[in-house]
């Protein structure tokens, strides 16, 4: 039941493109009672893809492999596959009409390259990709099974949810129960955090782990089980999430592992209620949390980024003698900038945010990483200083979570 990832590709290894593919597939694979024990890249040379292939199956007897599937001479893939598996390739019909109607549903006329993508191995069991042109092939050779997938996202992710987790769940007996639980804390560091945990993670049975999961200004405790009982991986599980929230109670956000855009908007959704921002240092970050979530129109309102004094002033009404005489890092400036947000905005909430993100900037009294934030509401404003780092993107974003945290814990007050 343990699998091995491998991703194919000269850009993951020099960092043009990130690698979010491993991340997700482990995910689905460990939900579905497969165990990844490694993830690899390799660049597009033949030598590195067959050595990454034999020493995964030396470890493991599934093998997840994307990337490399494409028209252009890069590709190499499915010529390493063939090499490895003494397969040829032979022209598909099938796969040939498959790649037709997507190319006509995408407006194009279909060229030599892309028909050449009719040629598969005649050793694997073809899966016809409903989202490209690329099809997947399934190997299997001495109880080892390879599968290969493109390394567009939404490709392989369609292939992984209606092809691939399917045939994996059937073809094999999963004698492996995983559960896992997740609590959101903040408000701890990670290492006072292990200190609190010091004994309850010592009382932990063998065949439950710990992990510490720090983002910024959160940290995931997920447990996990890995047992060949069911019933023992639920029980233990549930027993041990309420031993550890309540040694943890003060400092938790939420019982599950979600982003805290989608706590958020269900918690204002739930109340019916809705939200706006009034952002300066974070540039419409907050903003672009809040309706990365499906349905988000239903409690956010808008917002108004014042990245300028004169928005500030003119826009949301915050007193020009106040900037002069605070400054715009300020209490008195990040309180009128949420009440100035509830007025424009319509909303029954406004978060605010005034801050120097960096590089440049700072002054002895107010560092780089100096950050207020402020959320209002009808009949009250509550405000808070932060420092963070000296890093503009992490800024940003540590501020941005800080002040959904900071909603959170108003709507739930």
């Amino acid at each position: 039941m343990n699998v091995e990832i491998i991703t194919i590709g000269d850009e993951l290894l020099i960092g043009q493109v990130v690698d979010t593919n491993s991340a997700w597939m482990a995910n689905v694979l460990n939900d579905s009672g497969f165990k990844v024990t490694r993830k690899i890249t390799v660049g597009d040379v033949e030598e590195d893809m067959l050595k990454a292939i034999d020493d995964a199956f030396q470890n493991v007897s599934i093998v997840l492999l994307t990337g490399g599937l494409g028209p252009t001479k890069d590709d190499l893939t499915l010529k390493v596959l063939c090499q490895y598996f003494d397969s040829e390739l032979h022209f598909s019909e099938d796969v040939l009409k498959n790649i037709e109607e997507i190319i006509l549903q995408r407006g194009f006329i279909i060229n030599e390259l892309t028909r050449n993508q009719a040629m598969v191995p005649d050793k694997a069991t073809v899966i016809q990709n409903k989202m490209g042109t690329a099809p997947c092939t399934w190997f299997e050779k001495d109880g080892k099974t390879l599968i290969s997938m493109p390394g567009v996202p939404y490709e392989m992710k369609w292939l992984m949810t209606h092809e691939i987790i399917p045939r994996l769940r059937e073809k094999f007996n999963r004698d492996l129960f995983i559960k896992h639980a997740t609590i959101m804390v903040s408000g701890l560091t990670e290492s006072e955090l292990a200190l609190r945990l010091t004994d309850f993670e010592n009382d932990l049975p063998d065949f439950v782990r710990l992990a510490y999961l720090p983002q910024y200004g959160i940290i995931r405790l997920r447990l996990s089980a890995y047992v060949d009982s069911e019933k023992q991986a639920n029980e233990a599980i549930s027993r041990l999430k309420t031993l550890l929230m309540a040694i943890v109670r003060d400092y938790v956000i939420y019982d599950d592992d979600r982003k805290i855009e989608i706590i958020v908007g269900e918690e204002l959704r739930k109340r019916s209620l809705t939200v706006g921002t009034a952002e300066s240092c974070t540039g419409g970050a907050i903003a672009s949390l809040i309706t990365s979530v499906p349905g988000s129109s239903d409690y956010f309102t808008g917002s108004v980024v014042s990245y300028s004094n004169s928005v500030k002033i003119n826009v949301l009404d915050v007193s020009k003698s106040d900037l002069e005489t605070y400054g715009a890092v300020s209490k008195p400036v990040v309180e009128q900038m949420a009440r100035g947000a509830l007025r424009v905005l319509g909303c029954d909430y406004a978060i605010a945010t005034t801050g120097i993100a960096g590089p440049g900037g700072g002054t002895d009294t107010k560092p780089v990483g100096t950050v207020w934030i402020a959320i209002a509401n009808g009949t009250k404003v509550v405000s808070k200083e932060y420092r963070f780092t000296k890093e503009r993107e992490q800024n940003i974003t540590r501020t941005a979570n800080a002040a959904l945290m900071m909603l959170m814990k108003q709507l739930s007050s």
